[in-house]
């Protein structure tokens, strides 16, 4: 079972995710490239917050082809055009991981590959080898 990790001798999270995450020997890993906010038929979501949701939902889209959930997710990393963006990241990152924690890194940058995407999320997770 994935476990998180916790000390007090760090700083605690800043929002609800892990400082860190331990994958127990035997795991199988599954990288999941950068999502956007672009659903199956190519349609950007029309705002940000559906970006964001759009997003995630393309993650775990991706992970249940693997047979994996949120609570399998080990790491995820976020990139995101404004810091305004910063509170719907972290939302949109908490309801549509249901009390999952993983480890969590969130940048801003100047931009992605398309200038309408306003999100871009990859993530690694684990399950036990089948």
């Amino acid at each position: 079972m994935i476990r998180e990790l916790h000390t007090d001798t760090a700083p605690q999270p800043f929002s609800n995710y892990s400082q860190a995450v331990e994958v127990p020997p035997g795991h199988r890993l599954v990288a999941v490239s950068g999502q956007v906010g672009v659903d199956p038929q190519g349609h950007l979501a029309e705002n940000e917050a559906g970006q964001h949701e759009q997003t995630w939902r393309n993650v775990l889209a991706i992970l249940q082809t693997a047979g994996l959930g949120p609570d399998d997710i080990v790491a995820a990393t976020g990139y995101i055009t404004g810091p305004e963006g910063v509170p719907t990241f972290r939302s949109v990152r908490d309801q549509m991981l249901g009390g999952a924690k993983p480890a969590s890194t969130l940048l801003i940058v100047s931009g992605l590959a398309d200038p309408d995407w306003k999100v871009e999320i990859t993530v690694l997770a684990a399950a036990p080898a089948a």
